[in-house]
């Protein structure tokens, strides 16, 4: 099965880690590799294609009839396995995730939420198990300060700029997205600086030191093709 269908590229994906794919993207020259979006929830590794929410500062247009709380169309357009990214770069302290909207995306099966903003309702989220990285955390709500102007448009994580569609997966190291015409030469790379570590990872059991074990090639290892 080829890499360029999505099923096959998630798989792989799965056996994968922050910083293999960080590494990769460095091997690329690529960008796509965030920090500073810890899990706030419990701390599960999460994965899958990308739907996206573009919030923006000031109350929901009245224009907006009938009125849409944030999240919730995110949330309807997502298929099981499916993660949902969130800009909220306003200068407003309020959250642009919450509770409900965690209860609401466990029961449709979503993987996680990864929100570059402050989020809200985490005791909760810890005790749905449902996965939520972001920027920080506050207990004020989102309503009359902030407000979604675009589901499913690009939107800007720390240096990043996000589509829907694009692949993700965050860990407690960082979060990584990839798109999906990179994805098949990332993953390659990633498998293989993998492969690579593991068999560092075996020489060191056999009893090798650990200067040995680490010196040139490691070093070296972004090197070349």
């Amino acid at each position: 099965m080829s890499v360029n269908d999505p099923v096959e590229a998630l798989r792989r994906l799965a056996r994968l880690d922050s910083c293999a794919l960080s590494d990769a993207l460095d091997k690329l020259s690529l960008a796509g590799c965030v920090t500073g979006l810890p899990p706030v929830g419990i701390p599960a590794r999460i994965f899958g294609r990308v739907h996206t929410v573009k919030l923006a500062a000031g109350p929901t247009p009245l224009s907006h009839h009938p009125p849409r709380h944030l999240g919730t169309a995110a949330i309807e357009a997502c298929s099981a396995g499916e993660v949902i990214v969130i800009e909220q770069r306003t200068s407003f302290d309020a959250a642009c995730w919450g509770g409900i909207l965690s209860r609401a995306a466990r029961m449709r099966g979503i993987a996680g939420v990864i929100a570059d903003g402050p989020v809200r309702d985490v005791d909760e989220a810890r005790e749905l198990a449902f996965p939520v990285y972001s920027r920080s955390i506050t207990a004020r709500t989102a309503r009359g300060r902030i407000h979604e102007s675009g589901t499913d448009v690009p939107v800007q994580i720390a240096d990043i700029t996000v589509h829907p569609g694009d692949y993700a997966l965050a860990d407690a190291s960082g979060v990584i997205f990839v798109r999906p015409d990179r994805i098949a030469e990332v993953l390659r790379v990633a498998e293989a600086i993998a492969e690579r570590e593991a068999a560092m990872i075996g020489r060191l059991a056999e009893g090798r030191s650990i200067t040995e074990v680490m010196g040139a090639e490691y070093e070296h290892m972004l090197r070349g093709p």
